[in-house]
């Protein structure tokens, strides 16, 4: 497990690039966190890291949002998802293993993840900028990471 205490939306980003260029391309990051915690600033600097520019935002709405650069990523909003026929009308399922898909609010699917997901907890602190990330499942480089 690594432990990363960022202390900006800027070091966020930078900690998403910097896993990005771990990643093969068909990953799953789940992420964990409250409102705010990070979680889309996180998603900006990973889409950069591979590539992808250009308005990464929450799929708040839209439950998914599709950015083609070095990978195609795919990025969930699972707030509004509370049963296993709601994570099916998604189409999550279809987009597992034909890009990096990473999961905003992870914690209304863990049952659906697989024990290979790359699992990105984000604590706020006291410090309205800090923020503590926990990463599971990528130890191997943490060297790279940190």
């Amino acid at each position: 497990m690594i432990r990363i205490i960022s202390k900006s939306v800027k070091e966020t980003e930078t900690l998403g690039r910097k896993i990005a260029s771990v990643l093969s391309g068909t990953e799953v990051i789940a992420m964990f966190g409250d409102l705010g915690a990070g979680k889309t600033a996180f998603t900006r600097g990973l889409a950069s890291g591979l590539s992808f520019d250009y308005g990464v935002s929450s799929p708040t709405f839209a439950i998914v949002n599709e950015y083609n650069g070095k990978f195609n990523i795919y990025h969930f909003d699972m707030y509004r998802i509370t049963s296993e026929d709601d994570l099916y009308s998604t189409g999550y399922y279809d987009y597992l293993d034909n890009g990096i898909v990473i999961i905003e609010w992870s914690e209304n699917i863990e049952y659906a993840l697989d024990d290979n997901a790359i699992r990105i907890t984000i604590k706020k602190t006291d410090d309205e900028n800090h923020r503590i990330f926990t990463i599971e499942g990528l130890d191997e480089y943490e060297n790279i990471i940190s």
